[in-house]
């Protein structure tokens, strides 16, 4: 009944204007209008229907701050994905073309360790040597303050007895600074080691599923992408 009712108002409604408006507001009416009803204006869709009662469009509601900030929101996260995902194939790419086999990955890996080794071998060989001047500097120190000690003029005071502790103290200080220096550059290079095995075995295991997929840039989660940057 409603339908024909509805009908017959578009009918009524053709010989005045070339469209009209049609919305079903909360309670279930049907509103009609040869232009959008302001009753409809809010949160409720509206129709335009030709002549012949054909939808031709459906005019959406105006959003609320909440909804368009939603929108917002999820544009940017696809955007976002669509960005990661090229990014992901440029890398699968790079990837594919920089090694025949996963020995190759492996030999990369093991060539970018080499001269972190070698950084880490110089400090330790540097720190056996500041271990032992300072035992040197230690035993010199004890070795001159006893020889003082029995000296006749031991219990005059002298400016340069003073000085010359004072110096071998500064250079033990300063063997215990060079130590520690090295000491935490010897962890932050074991740290890189570890990082490029990571990269490395990553790279190793995302070589091996494209090449099992046929060599085809098949998706992966983005948690579980390679982080190799080519």
């Amino acid at each position: 009944m409603k339908r024909t009712i509805g009908l017959l108002l578009v009918v009524l409604y053709a010989p005045l204007a070339s469209a009209v408006y049609r919305c079903v507001d909360e309670t279930g009416k049907t509103i009609f209008g040869d232009t959008p009803p302001p009753a409809c204006a809010g949160n409720l869709p509206i129709y335009e229907l030709s002549k012949s009662g054909t939808v031709l469009r459906r005019i959406e509601p105006t959003p609320t701050p909440e909804q368009l900030k939603q929108r917002q929101d999820e544009a940017q996260r696809r955007k976002a994905e669509q960005a990661a995902a090229l990014d992901q194939k440029r890398k699968d790419m790079a990837l594919l073309n920089s090694f025949s086999n996963a020995r190759d990955v492996e030999v990369a890996r093991d060539r970018n360790i080499e001269p972190v080794k070698a950084r880490i071998a110089g400090a330790e060989q540097r720190i056996k040597e500041i271990d032992k001047r300072e035992k040197d500097l230690g035993e010199q120190m004890e070795f001159y303050k006893g020889g003082k000690a029995k000296s006749k003029h031991a219990d005059t005071a002298n400016p340069a007895d003073d000085q010359t502790t004072a110096w071998y103290r500064g250079e033990i200080d300063r063997a215990h600074r060079d130590r520690a220096t090295l000491t935490e550059s010897i962890a932050r290079y074991k740290k890189e080691i570890e990082e490029i095995n990571a990269k490395f075995d990553g790279d190793r295991k995302r070589w091996i599923a494209l090449k099992s997929g046929g060599g085809k840039l098949q998706a992966e989660p983005v948690s579980a992408k390679a982080k190799g940057t080519y």
